[in-house]
């Protein structure tokens, strides 16, 4: 009973602080690398729908890119800059989180 108790502790604490930032750092990234496959097809200024759900959540992240990006990058290839930054920020997430004792290891029980 004590092992089950432990287990539901670590599902219920720890799995849903490291699980909740990747998800979201991977959500964000995968939206960018849709942004950049859909900007192949569209031009940069469609008015449908979905270009514009892609914009509004990803130019954030692009002006953040846009400061630490040297000026002579296309503008085009910006979004595939920002998934790399992402994976980074990803990385750093995991690292942080196990650190931390917060990432999920391969003899935790869940």
């Amino acid at each position: 009973m004590d092992a089950l108790i432990e287990a539901l502790a670590y599902y219920f604490f720890r799995a849903p602080i490291f699980g909740i930032g990747n998800f979201l750092l991977a959500a964000l990234m995968w939206t960018m690398l849709g942004r950049f496959v859909l900007g192949l097809f569209v031009p940069a200024d469609w008015d449908f729908y979905i270009w514009r759900f892609f914009r509004r959540v990803t130019d954030p992240v692009i002006d953040l890119v846009r400061v630490v990006t040297p000026s002579f990058m296309v503008e085009a290839l910006l979004p595939l800059v920002a998934v790399w930054w992402l994976i980074a920020a990803r990385i750093a997430w995991w690292i942080l989180c196990r650190s931390l004792g917060l990432a999920p290891t391969i003899d935790s029980p869940f």
